[in-house]
């Protein structure tokens, strides 16, 4: 089975074909960077994150660009109200945001481009759509994009604005709006005393961007008029994304994107997110209820990217349980050193990638997917004693394979100090000499080091605690 996605423009499943074979451009809605991120934006993140990873998995040269939203009604309230300069204070949680990615093991972005470094490409957009009088200028020198002018206004949200009322109640000035609001957008804000020092001299007059118009110019700017994939959160499809599609084709009359990827919104036990339910997480509170990062990473990727997550405590356990089966699997292998050879082992291996390759090419099924490389680590386990070496290898060759995608399980090289390996040969001769009192020493004592020992009849093994 080919790759596949579900379009959220056509509402259906398509088969994906790049628009230049080989390649793919990827862009991704990232952070309004007011505040740290919560749990329900990485959820997006990680999904674009896989996303990306597994389309590298493919072999495709992926180019992806991820925006830093660092100019509009929030920022510029958050800044007033901290009394710092707009770029002090989103410089703070851009920092914050990279971290966050770097923690959960999100491979960085080509490009991340920030709307207060762009604005020379907006203005230049909203001119050629003024020039297209689609665009319109309000006494107080705003300007707004008419979408009863755009005859495809709708289609990704599948909203039509039949009942734009004329006039000023039918334009909407403030960034985001009612998912009940089909209403003119603004592209340019004149400028406003609320607004204080942040403001541009421009051939539009004194002001700034509108929301909408920062990702059109900033993604035609790296990745063309028209490009492969757009993600975000389903919160997003309207009004940005539908505004983005909108003033987009607009201007260039073609086609702007070909796929967009949205993913569903995800629940804290079972109940929407809200600080007042006092079950809004950012990723440092988990970190600091002693959550391991790859854990919280697996919990918000191994429910498939289109379907509500409900995040708990218990599927945290489940995460972690699942890891440690994995670093189980991979510590044992290691262990592996005869010469014997189990034949067919090669075709186990490749049952394993093409059941995980077929699901994640069903619009990244991850579930069932990693059900197929779990079903792989059973039957291998169930074979160790007639596996060699070379046989051993290419398993973990094969489960770092699919770390690629995933990239939750961590290969550490595990090399002990000599101090600890002194310890170990010394526990073997006192087992050897029967001192098991000081044996049994030397075992705890490696143990509150971290090292777990292991007796088996290859030899002893060991591996760290955490």
């Amino acid at each position: 089975m080919g790759l596949s996605f579900y379009n959220t423009l056509s509402k259906s499943k398509e088969s994906f074909q790049s628009i230049e074979e080989g390649k793919i451009k990827v862009y991704t809605c990232g952070p309004t960077v007011y505040n740290y991120v919560h749990i329900g934006n990485l959820r997006t993140f990680l999904f674009e994150d896989l996303l990306i990873r597994y389309l590298k998995y493919l072999s495709y040269q992926v180019t992806h660009v991820m925006n830093l939203t660092d100019v509009d009604d929030k920022t510029i309230r958050g800044a007033k109200e901290k009394g710092q300069a707009l770029k002090e204070y989103t410089l703070f949680y851009s920092e914050a945001f990279f971290r966050d990615l770097k923690t959960l093991n999100a491979l960085p972005a080509d490009f991340y481009p920030a709307a207060t470094n762009h604005i020379k490409e907006m203005v230049d957009l909203i001119k050629i759509l003024l020039n297209k009088a689609i665009a319109y200028q309000t006494e107080d020198g705003s300007i707004y994009f008419s979408i009863r002018k755009f005859k495809d206004y709708g289609a990704l949200s599948g909203m039509k604005p039949d009942n734009l009322l004329d006039g000023a109640s039918g334009r909407v000035s403030n960034d985001e709006y009612s998912k009940e609001e089909m209403k003119d957008f603004v592209l340019w804000k004149a400028y406003d005393l609320e607004d204080g020092d942040v403001f541009w001299e421009t051939e539009l007059g004194k002001g700034r961007p509108g929301w909408h118009i920062e990702c059109s110019a900033m993604s035609m700017k790296y990745l063309g008029e028209s490009f492969d994939i757009h993600c975000g959160g389903i919160d997003n499809a309207f009004p940005h994304h539908e505004n983005e599609i909108a003033q987009s084709e607009a201007a260039t009359g073609k086609k702007f994107v070909h796929y967009w990827l949205h993913s569903a919104f995800l629940n804290v036990n079972s109940e929407k997110m809200a600080k007042s339910k006092k079950n809004f997480y950012t990723l440092k509170d988990l970190l600091e209820k002693d959550f391991a990062p790859m854990s919280i990473r697996y919990s918000l990727i191994t429910t498939h990217y289109r379907q509500p997550l409900n995040f708990s405590e218990e599927l945290i356990a489940q995460s972690d349980a699942a890891l440690k089966r994995v670093k189980e699997f991979v510590s044992s292998l290691k262990y592996i050193k005869t010469e014997k050879r189990f034949n067919g082992f090669e075709k186990i291996i490749q049952e394993a990638r093409e059941g995980f390759v077929s699901h994640m090419n069903d619009d990244l099924n991850i579930s069932p997917a990693m059900a197929s490389v779990f079903d792989f680590i059973r039957k291998v386990n169930g074979l160790k004693d007639e596996l060699g070496e070379k046989d051993a290898r290419q398993a973990l060759d094969f489960i770092g394979e699919i770390n690629q995608v995933v990239g939750v399980f961590q290969f550490e090289d595990e090399i002990l100090e000599e101090e600890i390996l002194n310890l170990i040969e010394e526990r073997n001769q006192a087992r050897r000499e029967k001192n098991f009192k000081k044996s049994d020493e030397i075992r705890e004592l490696l143990l509150a080091k971290g090292i777990l020992l292991k007796d088996t009849k290859e030899g002893t093994q060991w591996q760290k605690t955490s």
